[in-house]
């Protein structure tokens, strides 16, 4: 990562705030506490907010105060970076709900008049995506052309102008041993002290 960067968003997306997803966001965010950057975190199991879109676009939903505060840790940083499992190929729901409500047109887009095309609101920030499985990692890209990485990179972030500059996986995780988990906890404050 630059020597520019400034301010990192840390988006904890497991529902369950006791899971090996939050061990894995408290490493990276131990390791990037050494260094001399602004860090927040979202930790989505303690959001308050209905992840349902529930009239879609054709009626505006007011965003609750939670979500509020998350849109702006995200337009105030630099470089975001998504804890996940992957569940069914893709994002678990609470971080898909936490995606259709705030990544809104005026805030994460603006479409433009009369046609298909649209405005990228938040260029110049880039993504890490740290992610768990069950499935081992040839498996998913072999058979699943890691399908849920896609949609990430291109159908949400990408949408938005945000460039996913490193994805990593920590699998398989139902059959991992004690012994592997701590040592991806290193891997990954590592990778936090070098805030990659």
């Amino acid at each position: 990562m630059n020597n520019k960067m400034k301010s990192i968003t840390l988006i904890m997306g497991h529902p369950d705030e006791e899971s090996f997803c939050r061990g894995i966001a408290d490493s990276y965010l131990d390791g990037a506490s050494r260094q001399d950057v602004k860090i927040n975190l979202i930790d989505l199991s303690q959001l308050q907010f209905n992840p349902n879109l529930q009239h879609g676009y054709r009626k505006r939903t007011d965003l609750e105060p939670d979500l509020l505060r998350a849109q702006q840790m995200i337009k105030d940083a630099d470089h975001l970076v998504f804890v996940y499992p992957i569940w069914w190929g893709s994002v678990p729901a609470i971080l898909k709900g936490f995606f259709d409500r705030i990544l809104l047109p005026g805030f994460a887009y603006d479409p433009k008049p009369g046609s298909v095309m649209w405005d990228k609101r938040l260029k110049g920030k880039t993504a890490h995506l740290i992610v768990t499985m069950d499935t081992p990692p040839w498996y998913y890209r072999f058979f699943y052309g890691s399908s849920g990485h896609r949609v990430m990179k291109q159908g949400v972030l990408g949408y938005c102008g945000i460039k996913t500059v490193k994805v990593t996986e920590i699998s398989p995780i139902k059959t991992s041993t004690d012994r592997q988990r701590q040592e991806w906890l290193q891997k990954i404050k590592k990778l936090g002290a070098q805030l990659a």
